[in-house]
């Protein structure tokens, strides 16, 4: 039996829309994966090509200073 060998696909315009608008909402690189039927390591290789932040846990979050105390 013959072994089979991955083809690279190559980005659609539709995925990398999709892609940054889920970075956006702030969707997890796993599901964004699932989504786009592409592994997580392949989606966090592209945001990082784009410049786009899939760090859902710490954009979500504004930085708060110490409240003052009287």
């Amino acid at each position: 039996m013959a072994k089979r060998t991955k083809k690279r696909r190559g980005w659609l315009a539709a995925e990398v829309k999709a892609l940054r608008s889920g970075a956006k909402q702030l969707v997890r690189a796993k599901k964004i994966a699932k989504l786009l039927k592409r592994t997580e390591g392949a989606v966090r290789q592209k945001a990082l090509a784009l410049g786009v932040s899939l760090n859902s846990q710490r954009r979500g979050k504004k930085k708060t200073g110490a409240a003052k105390k009287k």
